[in-house]
């Protein structure tokens, strides 16, 4: 049972500075949870959480971003995806890209695969390698319903550009 007199995020907050990992991903989890009621939460998670250098967190983060999608709904929760998408910090796009797949898995996106696609696509020459890996994935879940949609989109791509054949590369990879 939840204890209504305790300042959850503080408490979270204050885990966030823990030399352990797993104490900093309990944090980001109920952040997660605290988000889809306390805008504080969510700027915590976007703006210093999304810095932990831990992969492990990162992990984290996006699940934590994915249940704030979930519990508000995927299309109401379009601004924020978008305006997450936008920021400066791979990691939190990233926290988006990953935290969502399977994209055409999730209400909304179902019967928009083609939002979702270009939502993912726009991201296929970004600088971060690790931000990349996850929109390469991401596009090769969805071709696995979608090939057609997949292949049209990649179509447009300039393999010329070495960031974008390294993304091209994990939207075709077997397995």
């Amino acid at each position: 049972m939840l204890n209504k007199k305790e300042n959850h995020l503080q408490w979270a907050t204050n885990l966030l500075n823990d030399e352990s990992y797993q104490a900093r991903m309990l944090a980001t989890y109920i952040l997660g949870k605290l988000a889809t009621n306390n805008p504080s939460a969510l700027k915590i998670l976007k703006t210093k959480v999304s810095k932990d250098e831990n992969w492990r967190v990162q992990e984290m983060l996006a699940k934590a971003f994915d249940n704030y999608c979930m519990t508000l709904g995927y299309e109401n929760s379009l601004v924020t995806i978008e305006k997450w998408l936008t920021d400066k910090n791979p990691n939190v796009k990233r926290a988006v890209v990953e935290g969502l797949r399977i994209w055409t898995n999730r209400p909304y996106f179902k019967e928009n695969p083609t939002k979702a696609i270009a939502l993912i696509s726009r991201h296929k020459a970004d600088d971060s390698e690790y931000l990349r890996m996850s929109v390469g994935n991401a596009l090769r879940d969805i071709s696995k319903k979608y090939s057609e949609l997949i292949a049209n989109e990649m179509a447009t791509w300039d393999l010329q550009n070495p960031k974008i054949k390294f993304t091209y590369k994990f939207v075709t990879k077997n397995g």
